[in-house]
């Protein structure tokens, strides 16, 4: 049996580890535009030169051949045939099973938008931060996030609160914190408390302790080359950094396979996609029913993975799949110097103050998880 999985990221490669133990002797074939992982949690060190790009790229030759996997290096366009086809920029290939994890696609549509950097697109978003503040003498920096309103979960919140902290302690360092104002932004009045109620108030009060204004509960109206609008207030910015919600991918848009409203493919608590058989979804293009708090990135995308790959190994082996989807949140708030630990879940929130025990583990981690695909 041939299955297939689409997308090198988190969510791609735990289901290539998962697959492989449930079925070892199947055909698995990954296809992807490129050979290699990137570790987005990272790049947020990149400004301050504590990390550089190349070292949070992993080439998967190894990891491929360790696993005994095909490797296709295409671009998908569609998914037909009830998840049997995949139709790429290299032509049609079958399988009997499918998972998908081609990760979501950036909302681009507020005026202006490209006068603003955003962040997690990778590596060269987060080196042309570092070279901004390198030639910044002062000035002013706005940061902030906006969400997809018909997809709770399709936000990047935590990335920017470090891309913030990150930038405010990098400033002190060089003795340079005073010919800057920091300013963050947010169409939300609590921002973060998806987090857990109580991150709002503790991210505020590090915000106010380190001199960060705010902006807050203000719906986005777009940007200038200088500037950011919201229907409450405008204000002159010298840097925008500036994290939009999140939909589906682009190949999604006229494909047969359901999409939420948000834009997503529809998945039950299975990771099944709507309606199909041996057809599964994990990661950022899903849309998963569950608490909106309920992240799809990273950690959340590894359990999402291992949830598809056993219920498509349970339908190809004539089982009735029965996994279903474990929702917990687990995120270090990174300010350079400390972390915040926080983990929610369905029976509550932890949350830790900043620790310098936590920013140490957070850049272990890293070496930790990477090691795998070496």
């Amino acid at each position: 049996m041939n299955i297939t999985i689409l997308g090198t990221g988190f969510a791609a490669l735990t289901a290539v580890k998962q697959t492989r133990k449930q079925l070892p002797d199947a055909e698995i074939t990954v296809i992807a535009p490129n050979k290699k992982l990137v570790y987005l949690p990272s790049i947020i060190w990149i400004p301050a030169r504590e990390k550089q790009g190349k070292s949070l790229e992993v080439d998967l030759t190894k990891f491929f051949a360790r696993q005994n996997v095909n490797y296709i290096q295409a671009s998908v366009t569609n998914v037909t045939n009830k998840g049997r086809t995949v139709v790429t920029t290299e032509g049609e290939y079958q399988n009997d099973g499918l998972i998908i994890a081609t990760g979501g696609r950036f909302i681009k549509k507020l005026p202006g938008i490209e006068h603003a950097i955003t962040p997690c697109e990778g590596i060269a978003a987060a080196e042309a931060i570092r070279d901004k503040l390198d030639s910044m003498s002062g000035g002013t920096i706005a940061i902030g996030f906006g969400g997809n309103p018909n997809e709770p979960s399709a936000m990047r919140g935590g990335p920017m609160f470090e891309f913030l902290f990150g930038i405010d302690t990098l400033l002190r360092r060089q003795g340079r914190r005073d010919k800057f104002e920091i300013i963050f932004f947010n169409p939300a009045p609590q921002p973060g408390k998806r987090l857990g109620d109580k991150v709002p108030n503790a991210v505020l009060k590090m915000m106010a302790k380190k001199g960060i204004k705010t902006e807050l509960g203000h719906k986005m109206k777009g940007f200038e080359a200088n500037k950011v609008i919201t229907e409450g207030t405008e204000f002159h910015a010298d840097m925008i950094l500036f994290m939009p919600g999140m939909t589906g991918p682009a190949w999604l848009q006229d494909s047969e396979i359901e999409k939420s409203a948000g834009g997503m493919i529809k998945a039950n608590e299975l990771c099944q996609v709507e309606g199909l058989e041996k057809t599964y979804v994990a990661g950022d293009s899903g849309s998963y029913p569950g608490p909106d708090w309920q992240a799809k990135q990273a950690h959340a995308a590894d359990l999402q993975a291992t949830t598809a790959s056993q219920n498509l190994a349970s339908e190809l082996q004539g089982r009735v799949p029965t996994e279903v989807i474990k929702h917990e949140l687990i995120c270090i708030i990174d300010t350079l110097s400390h972390g915040v630990f926080i983990k929610r879940t369905e029976q509550g929130t932890t949350l830790l103050p900043p620790c310098r025990l936590m920013h140490f583990a957070k850049k272990f981690f890293e070496w930790w998880y990477l090691r795998q695909y070496r």
